[in-house]
């Protein structure tokens, strides 16, 4: 059985991404051996449709579990009728949320997590040479820009939800940007000790 993580990187080290439709990475691992392959998910910054097209492609990778922090509802409809269990509010590291699936400290999802278009955000990122740039990233910097992703300041979503996803959702959402200040804190520590 294959399970697939929604991922920010592309190692059992990465941290879980918040979004399924628009992660960058998926990690497709065998809980049983820890073998993994890492998926680079094309549909992660299309205009849209990224749900209904990252869903279809992680159907026909034979995964039977997804765990992910959330899941809209166009991509949890195509998971669904795929047969594919789908576990949300799930963050940390790659690795740390396999051995929680295997320990069986997760529920699976009965419904969406957020409403569509959720992961999409318009905003402001700085890229190397100062220039300003007005684009729809995660103002991650460095020149990578990570896609139409959340954005600090994105409200929850409008309907009523209970406060444990949300809380999983905000958890998550924390956890990405202070990764995003400790890389940008790094680079800038390189550029200065090399005369930047």
């Amino acid at each position: 059985m294959k399970l697939a993580i929604s991922a920010m990187g592309s190692s059992l080290d990465a941290e879980v991404e918040p979004r399924f439709g628009r992660c960058p990475y998926f990690i497709i691992v065998d809980p049983e051996t820890m073998q993994f392959e890492a998926v680079e998910n094309s549909s992660a910054m299309a205009s849209g449709g990224a749900g209904i097209s990252t869903g279809q492609m992680i159907a026909g990778k034979g995964v039977k579990v997804v765990l992910t922090g959330n899941c809209g509802p166009n991509a949890y409809q195509v998971l669904s009728a795929a047969g594919i269990q789908v576990i949300t509010g799930v963050s940390g590291k790659i690795g740390d949320a396999v051995n929680a699936y295997k320990a069986g400290q997760f529920q699976v999802t009965s419904q969406p997590t957020v409403e569509a278009h959720f992961g999409m955000g318009a905003g402001t990122g700085l890229g190397v040479g100062g220039g300003g740039g007005m684009g729809r990233g995660m103002g991650r910097g460095m020149g990578r820009g990570m896609g139409a992703g959340m954005m600090p300041g994105v409200t929850p979503p409008a309907w009523p939800v209970s406060p444990a996803p949300e809380l999983d959702t905000l958890k998550a959402q924390l956890q990405a940007l202070t990764q995003q200040l400790a890389d940008a804190q790094r680079r800038i520590d390189e550029l200065e000790k090399n005369g930047g």
